[in-house]
């Protein structure tokens, strides 16, 4: 069996890859690991469990639930939320465990599950590695060991943890949006609730589109990966900017007044700055992945601030940011994590602050994300391919090897297979667009041929 657990949790097609049994055997996996690493000592533990609207969720929903109170977790249901809320909650409530039901910006037929240790963190590696071992174990006959009468989990809806976490995101807002008038997409997602009151109440004129989630729709054509929409409805309604969550919520991309998109790499250059100027940038450093445009990189130098890159994946920029204490960072796709106020990427949160930016100077959006200027940047996803031999295949070695050597120090190759999705991602800038095309599409060819 290959490794379950991916850069962002255990992910698959529901009902195929990612079952009931599967989902119900990791959560009681994942009691039995977390009993033993100590994480229950001395108490009864509890777990937040909440999931997107997938159909899928409902009954996946049901099956995590099964395993937790079977191994003897109390369970508190909070329903259709955001990651980062479930990840919030799990800290605020001093839970033992958090669980997320969500394939994140995937399309609807997926579905994944997300674990989060005490404090809202996601888990560390090993304890993944661990819980998987357990659920293998048993898979192949090893029994559970199970409690009985008293000593099953109890399992209570928790209704107040939507208006405990919008309360949350106002807390920690610098300022009110009085005065801007903002297209929110929350891609029939799990934030089509949230998102919107958080806006409203923070003194934004708000026009929400892909906010009528029904347990299909979720992502389809719209959201941070389906731009188009939200890009018609800021012109339509001379909007100051809009912004689009994808499914779980843990995104945030944007769209100016001319409807040009502002990345991830943009927001978290205006976040930066604005967080410098607040005295809140520590060590005036932010974390990023390889995956940056070259843009980012050469504006950070040029403001002074130190960039620290990491590899991709939203866990591995955490992991940097709590090693060091940095405050900020993030990915190009718009997972941006302000850690002294959310354990994750939360896109609500950094439309928000963003949005508070915006207000604070009475600068446009596009102005404000002026201070970078993204270079050429091609992005080729390589499907139906081993995506395990990319980094031991000496024919794409040479490909590669040839693109650096056209390049030269203009641009950059990388290559990467994901951690969510059965492919290889190839992504080349170059100072020229048609270059970085020509180049990526031999690439993309190459590893069709190498790998496929």
């Amino acid at each position: 069996m290959g490794r379950l657990f991916g850069t962002d949790g255990v992910r698959g097609v529901a009902n195929a890859d990612l079952t009931a049994e599967l989902a119900l055997g990791l959560s009681v996996a994942a009691a039995h690991v977390l009993a033993e690493a100590g994480t229950f000592a001395g108490h009864r533990p509890t777990a937040v469990v909440g999931r997107d609207p997938r159909a899928s969720g409902e009954f996946l929903e049901a099956a995590v639930v099964a395993g937790l109170a079977s191994a003897g977790v109390d369970v508190l249901r909070v329903g259709v939320l955001p990651t980062p809320a479930v990840a919030h909650l799990t800290g605020a409530l001093g839970a033992d465990l958090g669980v997320m039901l969500s394939a994140s910006h995937n399309a609807m037929p997926d579905n994944g599950v997300k674990f989060f240790a005490r404090g809202g963190h996601k888990l560390a590696d090993e304890l993944e590695d661990r819980i998987e071992a357990v659920y293998d174990s048993h898979r192949h006959g090893e029994p559970w060991q199970r409690p009985t009468g008293a000593g099953v989990g109890r399992v209570r809806s928790y209704e107040e943890g939507f208006e405990q976490y919008v309360g949350h995101l106002l807390s920690v807002l610098p300022n009110r949006l009085d005065g801007l008038k903002i297209v929110l997409d929350e891609a029939h997602g799990a934030a089509s609730g949230v998102s919107p009151e958080a806006f409203s109440r923070a003194g934004a004129e708000i026009v929400t589109i892909g906010a009528e989630p029904d347990g299909l729709n979720i992502n389809d054509g719209c959201g941070s990966t389906h731009l188009e929409k939200l890009t018609a409805a800021v012109v339509e309604h001379g909007a100051h900017f809009g912004i689009a969550h994808d499914g779980d919520a843990d995104r945030c991309l944007a769209v100016d007044h001319t409807g040009e998109e502002i990345d991830g790499d943009q927001i978290l250059s205006v976040l930066a700055l604005a967080m410098r100027e607040h005295g809140a940038l520590r060590s005036d450093t932010v974390v990023a992945t390889v995956m940056s445009n070259l843009g980012f990189t050469l504006a950070m130098e040029k403001a002074g601030i130190r960039l620290v890159q990491t590899a991709v994946g939203d866990r591995y920029v955490l992991e940097e940011m709590k090693e060091h204490g940095f405050a900020l960072g993030g990915e190009q796709s718009g997972h941006v994590i302000v850690l002294d106020h959310a354990t994750t990427g939360d896109g609500t949160l950094t439309g928000l602050l963003l949005a508070a930016r915006v207000a604070e100077t009475g600068r446009t959006l596009r102005d404000l994300a002026s201070v970078m200027e993204r270079l050429p940047q091609v992005l080729i996803n390589v499907p139906d391919v081993d995506k395990s031999r990319v980094r031991t295949s000496a024919d794409l070695a040479a490909a590669v090897g040839e693109a650096e050597r056209e390049l030269g120090e203009t641009g950059r190759v990388l290559l990467r297979p994901s951690g969510t999705e059965p492919l290889v991602r190839v992504m080349v800038e170059a100072a020229d667009i048609e270059q970085a095309r020509s180049v990526a599409g031999r690439l993309a060819d190459a590893v069709k041929s190498a790998l496929g």
